[in-house]
C-alpha cells in the first residue's frame, strides 16, 4: 500500500501576474494533471499575513484562478480553490504550530528577507507562515510539490514536520491502523523545476522579475495584451555581445541568460538547443524570434484570463465547486488527525 500520487501547489494572490509566475509555476502544473491527482490552491490565507485592501484582495485571488484556468487547468481534472474556503487548513495549521519548534521557524530565510530589521513589528501570522504551508500540503497528504529555489527550505519544513508528527502519534496511528506503514503523513517529495524557472526583470538580469519593480517595462504581465509583450521584449536590456554558441558564454551576461531562458522555457527547449539555434547572431534577430515566441504562447491566455475576469461569478463558482471538492478530503484527514492526537469528538 502506498500514498496517493498527489501534487498540491498554491500560489499567493498578491495580484499582477507576471512571466516570472507564469513560466516558474503555472505552466508547469498543466501536465502533472496527466500523471497524478492535481489540486491547486490560491493560498489566499497566506495573502493577509501582511495588510490586503479586501476589494483588491478579492481581485487578485480571481485573477489567479483566472490564470489556472486560461494555462489549461482543468477545473473538472484538477481541484482549484481559494484556502480561506476550506476551514481545515486552520485547524491544522494549530495542530503543526504546537508540532513545529521555534527554531525551525526562526531559521526560515523568508522570514528574514521579508520581516528584515522590523521582525518585532511583523504579524505573528508572518513568522508562522511555514507552518500553514505545511497543514496547506499534508491536509491533502501530498506526495510532491513543484518548488523554486525560494521554497525549498519550507517544503524541507513540511517534511520534518510530517516526520516529527509520524514519530510523536506512532502508537496512536499504529494502534489505529491509520496510515501507511507507520507514516500518517507522507514524507512529500519535490517536483524539481525546469530551465528558466527563475525568471529575471527584463530591465536588469540581476534581479529577479517582480511586481514591485517600479518600472513596468521590467516585466511581462499575464493580462499584458500582443503589442505590450512585444513592446517590452523589444526594449529588453541586452549587452552588445552576440549570442554564444554554449551555455558557457553566458556565464557573467545576465540579460542574455534570462532572454535564452524565457526562449527554453515558453519553447520547451533546453539552453544548448536554443543557442544551436541562435548562437553568433545578434540581437536583431533573436529578439523579434522571443517576441513572435511569446506573443504566440502568452496573448492567447492572457485574453482569456481578462474574459473570465469579466464574468466574476464564473470564477466563484469554480472555487465554490473546488472547495467543496477538498473539503470532503481535508475533513477525512482532519477527522483521523483529532482521533490521533486524543481530541473527543
Amino acid at each position: 500500500m502506498t500514498f496517493t500520487q498527489r501534487v498540491f501547489s498554491g500560489i499567493q494572490p498578491s495580484g499582477d501576474l507576471h512571466l516570472g509566475n507564469y513560466l516558474g509555476a503555472i505552466r508547469r502544473f498543466v501536465p502533472l494533471q496527466d500523471t497524478h491527482e492535481t489540486i491547486y490552491c490560491v493560498v489566499d490565507m497566506h495573502a493577509i499575513t501582511v495588510w490586503q485592501e479586501p476589494n483588491a484582495l478579492r481581485r487578485a485571488t480571481r485573477e489567479v484562478a483566472a490564470a489556472f484556468i486560461a494555462a489549461g487547468i482543468d477545473p473538472k481534472r484538477s481541484i482549484i480553490f481559494n484556502q480561506s474556503q476550506v476551514v481545515q487548513h486552520a485547524e491544522l495549521a494549530w495542530v503543526f504550530n504546537c508540532i513545529a519548534r521555534m527554531g525551525w521557524m526562526a531559521r526560515m530565510t523568508q522570514f528574514k528577507d521579508k520581516a528584515g530589521k522590523n521582525s518585532e513589528n511583523v504579524s505573528l501570522g508572518l513568522f508562522a507562515y511555514p507552518s500553514l504551508m505545511a497543514a496547506d500540503i499534508l491536509l491533502y497528504k501530498g506526495t510532491h510539490v513543484p518548488v523554486g529555489d525560494d521554497q525549498k527550505q519550507h517544503l524541507e519544513l513540511t517534511r520534518d514536520i510530517a516526520a516529527k508528527f509520524n514519530n510523536d502519534y506512532a502508537a496512536a496511528i499504529a494502534e489505529q491502523g491509520l496510515g501507511v506503514d507507520g507514516e500518517f503523513f507522507p514524507i512529500t517529495e519535490p517536483l524539481i523545476a525546469g530551465p528558466a524557472t527563475r525568471i529575471m526583470s527584463l530591465r536588469d538580469g540581476t534581479k529577479k522579475m517582480s511586481k514591485s519593480d517600479p518600472s513596468e517595462q521590467s516585466r511581462i504581465s499575464l493580462l499584458d495584451d500582443a503589442d505590450a509583450i512585444a513592446k517590452k521584449i523589444r526594449k529588453a536590456t541586452t549587452d552588445p555581445a552576440e549570442l554564444p554558441l554554449m551555455v558557457d558564454g553566458l556565464k557573467d551576461r545576465p540579460e542574455a541568460d534570462n532572454l535564452v531562458g524565457i526562449y527554453a522555457a515558453l519553447s520547451d527547449k533546453t539552453k544548448p538547443e536554443v543557442l544551436a539555434e541562435f548562437g553568433g547572431q545578434g540581437w536583431g534577430r533573436f529578439k523579434p524570434a522571443l517576441a513572435d515566441l511569446a506573443v504566440s504562447v502568452l496573448a492567447p491566455m492572457s485574453e482569456q484570463m481578462r474574459r473570465l475576469l469579466d464574468d466574476p461569478e464564473t470564477i466563484d463558482a469554480v472555487l465554490r465547486d473546488g472547495a467543496a471538492r477538498a473539503s470532503v478530503i481535508a475533513e477525512q484527514t482532519m477527522a483521523e488527525v483529532r482521533s490521533i492526537i486524543g481530541f473527543i469528538r
